[in-house]
Order: C-alpha cells, then sequence, then structure tokens
C-alpha cells in the first residue's frame, strides 16, 4: 500500500487546482460586476469625446447590450466552473473513461471514442447558453440574422469538418505519444506546428467556403483605392473578397487571412454597407499595420514557443500518477510488469486541456497588455497611410453598430480586452504622445 509521502503530489495539485479555480472564479465574478456596475453608472452620459458624434439612444443600447452579455457571462462562469469540477475532482471523466474501457478495451479506438465523447457532451451542455446568447440576446438587439435552418446547417457542417479534420489529428497525435518513445512531445509538437501552418494556407480556399460565400470586391473605385493603398505599404494579397456576413449577424469586421501567397482581404458585407471607402481605406490600413509591424510573425513565433513549453509540460506530466490522480482520475497501469497496460495518452491530453487554462488566467494581462500596444502602433500605422479622420471616423462607427460601450471598467479591460478602449486608441491618434 502506497505511503503517505507517495500521495503528497496528487494531494498538492487538487489543493492547487481548487484554489486555482476558486480564486478564479471570484476574480472573474469580481471583474464581471465591476464591468456591469461601472457600465450602468456611466449610461445616462454619453463621454464628452463623443457627445457630438454618438447618439445618447445609441449609447445606452451600447450599455444595455454589454451589461446584458456581462450578466449572462455570470451564468457561463458559474456553469464552466461546475462542469470542471464534474469532469476533475468529482470523478466525471473517469467515469466516462471507465465505461469506455469496459465495453472497448484498451486501445486506440477507446481514446478516440474517450475524446469524442467528451467533446460531444460538453458541446450539449454549452449549447443552450449558445442559443440563448445567439437566439435570444443578440436577436433582443437587433444583430441576429441567423436562422434556425442556417444555424442547423451550420453545425452539422461544424461537426462534419471536425469529424473529417479532428479525427484523424488526434489519432496522429495520440499514435505519436505511444509510439516515438520519451520524446514524443517534440515529434507531437513539430507536427502539430506543421498542421497549423497548413491550416493557414487551406484554409481561406477550402474551408471557410463551406460557411460563408466570398465574391470578389465588385466596386472599382473603392477596388482601385485599396490595391494603391496595398501597393504604398508594400502588401501584396491573392485577392480582395466580400464575405456575406449578413447571413448571421448585423455586426460588422475586415480581415486578412490566409498565409504566404495565400494572404487574401476579406470584408464582411455589412462593413462596405457601414463606412465609406475612405473610411473602409483606412481600417485596411490598420491590418496592414500589424503586418508592417510583423506582429502576425510575432503572434505565430509565440504561439510556436508556448506550445512547444505546453507539449514539454505534457511530455512530463503524462508520465506522472500523481497527475491523474490528483485531478480525479485512475490511470490504466499494470502492477504486473509482464502485462501491458492501456494508454493514458487521450486521458493526459484531456485533463491538460481543462487544467491548464485554470492557471493562465492570471497571466493572460500580460498578453492582452501586449495586444492593445500592436493595435496603438496599427492606428499610428494607418493613420500615416491613409487619413487619421477617417480611421477616426470608421471606429466609432463600427463601435456603435457593434454596441461596444464606450465606457468600459478600466480592470475589466486589463483582463479581458484585446483592444484598447475606445477614448485611449481616440486619444492616442489625436496626440500620439498621449500615455
Amino acid at each position: 500500500m502506497p505511503t503517505s509521502d507517495a500521495f503528497s503530489p496528487a494531494l498538492a495539485l487538487t489543493l492547487a487546482f481548487a484554489a486555482a479555480l476558486t480564486l478564479g472564479l471570484v476574480l472573474k465574478f469580481w471583474l464581471a460586476t465591476r464591468q456591469i456596475r461601472h457600465v450602468a453608472r456611466h449610461r445616462s452620459d454619453v463621454p464628452a469625446p463623443f457627445a457630438e458624434r454618438i447618439a445618447l439612444a445609441a449609447h445606452q443600447k451600447a450599455a444595455d447590450y454589454t451589461i446584458t452579455k456581462a450578466r449572462l457571462g455570470l451564468l457561463e462562469m458559474a456553469l464552466g466552473a461546475a462542469v470542471l469540477l464534474g469532469w476533475t475532482l468529482l470523478g466525471g471523466l473517469d467515469v466516462l473513461n471507465q465505461a469506455l474501457l469496459s465495453a472497448l478495451g484498451g486501445g486506440m479506438w477507446q481514446q478516440l471514442a474517450l475524446l469524442t465523447a467528451f467533446a460531444a457532451i460538453s458541446g450539449l451542455i454549452d449549447l443552450p447558453l449558445s442559443l440563448y446568447q445567439t437566439f435570444v440576446v443578440e436577436e433582443r438587439f437587433g444583430f441576429n440574422k441567423m436562422t434556425w435552418r442556417l444555424w442547423l446547417a451550420d453545425a452539422l457542417k461544424g461537426l462534419l469538418v471536425g469529424a473529417l479534420i479532428g479525427l484523424p489529428i488526434a489519432a496522429l497525435i495520440l499514435w505519436i505519444m505511444g509510439a516515438t518513445g520519451p520524446l514524443w512531445w517534440l515529434w507531437a509538437w513539430c507536427f502539430w506546428m506543421g498542421f497549423n501552418l497548413l491550416l493557414m494556407v487551406v484554409y481561406p480556399t477550402f474551408i471557410a467556403p463551406l460557411f460563408n460565400k466570398f465574391q470578389p470586391l465588385e466596386d472599382e473605385s473603392l477596388k482601385a483605392r485599396v490595391t494603391a493603398l496595398m501597393q504604398r505599404c508594400g502588401f501584396s494579397a491573392k485577392g480582395l473578397f466580400v464575405m456575406d456576413g449578413s447571413r448571421r449577424s448585423a455586426h460588422a469586421n475586415a480581415y486578412f487571412t490566409g498565409f504566404g501567397a495565400a494572404k487574401r482581404v476579406v470584408f464582411y458585407d455589412t462593413l462596405l454597407r457601414q463606412l465609406a471607402p475612405g473610411e473602409v481605406e483606412a481600417v485596411l490600413a490598420h491590418e496592414l499595420g500589424h503586418f508592417k509591424h510583423r506582429h502576425i510573425i510575432q503572434r505565430i513565433v509565440t504561439m510556436f514557443a508556448l506550445s512547444l513549453a505546453g507539449f514539454a509540460l505534457l511530455g512530463w506530466l503524462s508520465n506522472q500518477v500523481w497527475f491523474y490522480t490528483g485531478l480525479g482520475v485512475r490511470p490504466s497501469i499494470s502492477l504486473d510488469p509482464t502485462l501491458a497496460a492501456a494508454p493514458n495518452d487521450a486521458l493526459a491530453l484531456l485533463l491538460f486541456m481543462l487544467v491548464v487554462p485554470v492557471f493562465t488566467f492570471f497571466i493572460s494581462p500580460l498578453f492582452l497588455q501586449l495586444s492593445r500596444r500592436h493595435e496603438f502602433q496599427a492606428d499610428a500605422y494607418a493613420v500615416a497611410q491613409a487619413s487619421g479622420a477617417d480611421l477616426s471616423s470608421a471606429l466609432l462607427k463600427l463601435y456603435e453598430d457593434n454596441a461596444s460601450t464606450l465606457t468600459p471598467d478600466p480592470v475589466y479591460v486589463k483582463f479581458y480586452y484585446s483592444h484598447p478602449p475606445a477614448t485611449e486608441r481616440l486619444a492616442r491618434m489625436h496626440n500620439p504622445s498621449h500615455p
């Protein structure tokens, strides 16, 4: 029988996980309630810098939308924490794993079944709130354009694409984990990074068109303006496309997609309807600023480095019995050295994906601060290459049309905002030395 010392790492992990989960939940609730109170407190008055350009009704709509989403977020947080606790310390993942072991025995099919069953159950748990967000909240504020038929078509396509791509990828990762020895994590990381780079090339051409229609930009005047901007900036793209985003939502956006020679510029049709040509040019100049400052490359390199560290950590943890037992799961370990144990690779993957976000939430402000800094740099580049007045006007239109609050709580911003609030962005545009 193991001594108490043998259980100490497992007990330490249990306590650390429980403490991090509790502290994270308390912190998230505190941040959300701060956001709700702050936005509600400033609902009655448009901030002075925007008083002449944003109507009070639009400002109040944004406040109500923000508060409604934040309140729904409180429920999502509570449900998410309860589900996470159920999967781990309360034994849900262990029950599922043992049931599949009894039904299928140990092996690749059992591991794939575990991953599939976990994904299916998690999706069903998240489904009610997701539907409420789309068909109640977004509908109430006039953003939802999704029909039930379109939602069902998207869901079926998503399941099919996920199965056709996800299952082979999962099978290969599991095979690498079991067949390539102690350094499996390095081989798995190389494969995972290669797959992600390939996906950047393949996604725009083969996957995205399954869900949306992409038509070449037909406005010759706008096309000439955008092309001239890209030439000034030394940027080339495979094409300029308009996406039928209005089929699903009234929210507007524009983005670059693809990698290398496969890069393309995509405008939501809603964006082109809401912005003047000069404003569209300014928004595109902002996106070009990210490429000019190599933000995309920096993010890819950061993703590579963090994923390498993650795979290395998983490689070590997957061989530690306390990693499983400390999180409420019984690993398949044979006490008889002549008998082969069932593989625990799928269990290790799931536990790692469940637990890591609990701890990384506390360092998220560091990465978000860097992201907001990148946005300031892209804004400055856009002002230099296009019109600052057009960029300012475009941002205000997008904030208004997307019902983004102009008065977020400053502390909440640090934990959740990848983009600076409107007040900070416009102040920096008009005064680059503004802190």
